[in-house]
């Protein structure tokens, strides 16, 4: 699932909560620090997919009768330009891959600026990293699903996209956020 900036607080505050829970790391300067870079890093990560994403978005307007003239599926166009141009962006697009080198730079980071210490074997720490962000996309995602069908549920039917729904859609989501403990 693609980070976004709405995100990433919650992201980085799990980072750092799961950090100081591990038992193998000791934050040096407390959670807030740690969150506070983590956030950074990841701020910097999603500007740089954004701005590739402007970029594959320019070059599809520059092209778009030639897209409308062959027929061609611009999504698809969209994604392969944004393949060939990512790492000219410095942007990982797999997932998986991704998460783990923002893991290595986010442990790099708060090792650098002496926000924790450890004891333990680098990987160790950046697994707990890792799994943190990966953790918290599958909780993130599983929560969208939970406020989106708790809004369906309600006799008002609320559309999509809509100032109320945003704001509505925005509530839930941070009760549900409390609820599991994530913010």
């Amino acid at each position: 699932m693609k980070l976004t900036l709405k995100s990433v607080p919650h992201i980085a505050n799990k980072v750092a909560i799961e950090l100081g829970r591990s038992g193998v790391v000791s934050l040096t300067q407390g959670v807030e620090p740690v969150a506070n870079a983590v956030e950074k890093i990841l701020v910097e990560n999603i500007k740089q997919e954004m701005a590739l994403e402007e970029k594959a978005n320019e070059i599809c307007q520059e092209h778009e009768e030639d897209i409308e003239f062959m027929l061609a599926d611009e999504r698809q166009l969209f994604f392969m330009i944004k393949k060939r141009l990512a790492p000219e962006f410095g942007v990982i697009l797999d997932y998986e891959e991704r998460f783990s080198d923002l893991a290595h730079k986010i442990l790099d980071e708060l090792y650098e600026e002496d926000l924790i210490q450890y004891d333990v074997a680098e990987n160790r720490v950046k697994n707990i990293i890792f799994n943190a962000i990966t953790d918290f996309v599958a909780e993130d995602n599983e929560l969208h699903y939970a406020v989106v069908e708790k809004i369906k549920s309600y006799k008002r039917k609320y559309i999509p996209g809509t100032d109320e729904y945003d704001i509505l859609y925005e509530k839930l989501y941070k009760e549900e956020l409390q609820k599991r403990g994530l913010q």
